[in-house]
C-alpha cells in the first residue's frame, strides 16, 4: 500500500479512483475537509495550511505526492477580468513555484505539482496535460477526457455527473457546489497521473 500525501485536496476528485493507498490529504477549509473525510473515511484528512504542512513533512517517508495549490491568481480567466475592469490585478501567488522548487531539490520519490496554465510565461516548465499544467520529475503521458463541454459555462449538475461525484446532499449553496467542483481535478486525469508515477521515462529523456 503507497503512503499518499494529497495537498490541498479539496473535495477529492483527482484521488477519487487511486486504489490500495494510504493517504494523508491536507486542506485549510473546514467544511470542504468534511465532505472530503465523508467521501474517503479511511483517508487521514487534516484542517490546516497545505502550503506549510508540506514544508514540515515532505520528507515523511511518502510514496508519491500531489500538490494542487490555489490557481486563481495565475489564470488567463483572472487578466481577462482585469481587461474587462470587474477586478483589479494582484500578484500571482509565488507560494506555487516555492513548492515545486522544494520538491524537485529535496525529494526524490514520484511528485506532482498542479495548476492551471498561467497567462504569463511560466517560470519553470510544465508538462502540459489536458487544460492543466503539471510540475514533476516524471513523464506523463497525453490524456484526453472526452469532456465536450465547457467547465465555466455548464451547471454544477453536469459536472457532477461527468466525474462522478455527488455533492447534492451537502448544505452549500449553488455557487459553492459549481466552485467545488471546477476545482477538481478530472478523477480519471488523477488515476492515470498516478498510475503515470513509475514511468521509467525520466523528465530528462522525455524533453
Amino acid at each position: 500500500m503507497g503512503k499518499v500525501l494529497n495537498l490541498y485536496c479539496g473535495i477529492g476528485g483527482n484521488r477519487k479512483l487511486w486504489k490500495d493507498v494510504d493517504v494523508t490529504a491536507v486542506d485549510i477549509d473546514p467544511k470542504i475537509a468534511e465532505i472530503y473525510q465523508d467521501f474517503f473515511p479511511e483517508d487521514m484528512v487534516i484542517v490546516g495550511d497545505a502550503h506549510q504542512y508540506l514544508l514540515e513533512h515532505y520528507d515523511d517517508g511518502w510514496d508519491f505526492i500531489w500538490s494542487s495549490p490555489p490557481c486563481p491568481s495565475h489564470s488567463d480567466m483572472r487578466r481577462c477580468r482585469v481587461h474587462s475592469g470587474h477586478v483589479r490585478a494582484i500578484y500571482p501567488d509565488m507560494s506555487l513555484y516555492q513548492e515545486i522548487i522544494l520538491l524537485g531539490n529535496f525529494v526524490k520519490h514520484p511528485y506532482v505539482v498542479e495548476n492551471v496554465r498561467p497567462y504569463y510565461e511560466p517560470l519553470i516548465e510544465p508538462q502540459i496535460v489536458s487544460r492543466h499544467s503539471f510540475w514533476s520529475n516524471f513523464h506523463i503521458p497525453p490524456f484526453f477526457d472526452g469532456r465536450k463541454f465547457n467547465l465555466t459555462k455548464v451547471s454544477w449538475k453536469i459536472i457532477s455527473e461527468f466525474y462522478g461525484i455527488d455533492i447534492s446532499d451537502y448544505d452549500v449553496d449553488q455557487y459553492g457546489k459549481r466552485q467545488m467542483l471546477r476545482n477538481c481535478v478530472n478523477p480519471k486525469l488523477g488515476l492515470h497521473i498516478f498510475n503515470s508515477r513509475n514511468n521509467q521515462t525520466t523528465l530528462e529523456e522525455w524533453r
